[in-house]
């Protein structure tokens, strides 16, 4: 019996109508990213193990797929005492399906400091890969679409990451929210209520409470043995209603003991009053307390993105993480990057109706093959409207008509080219409209004008 075909689960296959929706949103992207002073690379899918775990806390690691070594994989394993998952895994993989973009930039930077030009600015669009439950808008392999600079503190590049999000976002004429938070109020947090020990557990239970709800988080945080007189002291901090220089105000107060809590409410302040002076088109800036992004590398602020009018879960995300590098040996040097989920913001723009028409990226005329001195003859004339920037094909055989017609209709391809002996003769094409069933005759510079907009024409004609 033949093999049933599919795929593992978390992962898609892309025709080509949703890979020109998938392309667009990335041109828009690196388009952006390209006018703020971002430069591309790329580093490649796999990465040592020994690179990635540690860097995204406990549940994180959990979630990155392991390479089994090539070959005898279990040749290491003492039977006897190493059939547990932590002692098997460091002695049958070596190697693992990067779970993020920073992680891997942070260790490019180190590897490449002697080369590169401070600060250094980055983008990068690659896919990534997470063990995680799949569901909507969550997937085991997906593209991010990062930004990140290295080799500065300024909070100037807080302000541009947000306009970075903001000109993005207007261009794919989406509306969202961006909320900012600090590791440092956090930080400041887990001080005065007496958890400073406990601030990735606080921290990593404060980013559900979206998801599971105040009560859970609590839940959470007992299990996790934060007192219960510290979890009371939260209360009012979770609670905290207002604009953001109501909380702000609010956060100073409870923050008075904290120096460093002090000093991420002061870089919210700055970033906050930069941008209310700059102003944006279709983003809305927020201070979100209960915003911490469970990944220990974070050390000032913090991002997270959510778009407005749909049910979805975070379009983007990102912070600032000052001792990144120094996991690979490279103290004192701060960076700060974003992250632009494309397969969500592809699932809000669907939902929301916003792609434009790319009708004109999919074939626009077919040459009908009558022949082989016919098809000689449309691949000259095929030369010159590619040339033009149009997509053009000549179907291969010289099949019944009706095939070729079907061919047509089913790729929706709007114009169907006709050549004959008459046709070589004058130079003048037969060019069918496939939408109302007429024909006319016309010349090939006619023909690009009517079909390539940059010539004047119009592909809806």
């Amino acid at each position: 019996m033949a093999q049933k075909p599919s795929i593992p689960k978390g992962t898609r296959d892309f025709s080509p109508a949703v890979m020109l929706k998938r392309n667009y949103i990335m041109e828009v992207i690196k388009k952006a990213f390209q006018t703020f002073g971002y430069l591309p690379i790329e580093t490649p899918s796999m990465e040592n193990l020994s690179t990635l775990m540690g860097k995204y806390g406990e549940e994180g690691d959990r979630l990155i797929f392991k390479i089994l070594n090539s070959g005898d994989f279990l040749k290491k394993v003492d039977a006897n005492s190493d059939f547990e998952a932590k002692k098997m895994t460091s002695k049958i993989s070596e190697k693992a399906l990067r779970y993020d973009l920073t992680v891997p930039f942070a260790r490019y930077v180190v590897q490449n400091q002697n080369d590169i030009t401070l600060p250094f600015k980055r983008y990068q669009i690659q896919p990534v890969w997470r063990a995680d439950r799949p569901q909507k808008g969550r997937f085991r392999e997906f593209y991010q679409c990062d930004a990140d600079v290295v080799g500065s503190r300024s909070l100037l590049y807080e302000v541009e990451l947000i306009q970075l999000y903001d000109k993005v976002f207007t261009d794919l004429r989406l509306s969202a929210i961006i909320k900012l938070n600090n590791r440092k109020i956090l930080s400041g947090i887990a001080e005065v209520i007496g958890e400073e020990d406990k601030l990735i557990d606080i921290t990593v239970a404060i980013d559900k409470l979206d998801k599971i709800g105040l009560e859970k988080v609590k839940e959470e945080m007992q299990t996790k043995g934060v007192s219960d007189a510290a979890i009371e002291k939260l209360d009012p901090i979770l609670n905290m209603k207002g604009d953001a220089s109501q909380k702000l105000v609010t956060m100073r107060e409870v923050l008075a003991t904290s120096a460093i809590g002090l000093e991420g409410v002061q870089e919210i302040q700055t970033v906050i009053d930069k941008i209310a002076v700059l102003g944006l088109e279709s983003a809305e800036l927020d201070f979100d307390l209960t915003l911490a992004r469970g990944l220990n590398y974070y050390t000032g602020s913090i991002f997270e993105v959510q778009a407005k009018g749909v049910q979805m879960g975070s379009i983007g995300g990102g912070g600032r993480y000052d001792d990144l590098t120094g996991i690979f040996g490279l103290k004192d040097m701060p960076g700060i990057g974003i992250s632009f989920g494309l397969d969500r913001i592809y699932l809000v723009l669907e939902e929301l109706g916003l792609f434009p028409s790319l009708e004109a990226d999919f074939t626009q005329v077919l040459f009908v093959n009558f022949g082989e001195k016919e098809a000689d003859y449309c691949l000259k004339v095929l030369r010159d409207l590619r040339k033009a920037g149009i997509n053009s094909e000549l179907y291969p055989d010289p099949a019944k008509m009706k095939k070729q017609m079907n061919y047509a209709n089913k790729k929706g391809i709007p114009y169907v080219v006709l050549v004959g002996e008459d046709e070589m003769n004058s130079g003048l094409l037969t060019v069918k409209n496939m939408d109302d069933g007429s024909q006319s005759n016309i010349n090939v510079v006619d023909m690009i004008k009517l079909l390539n907009p940059k010539n004047g024409g119009d592909t809806n004609t």
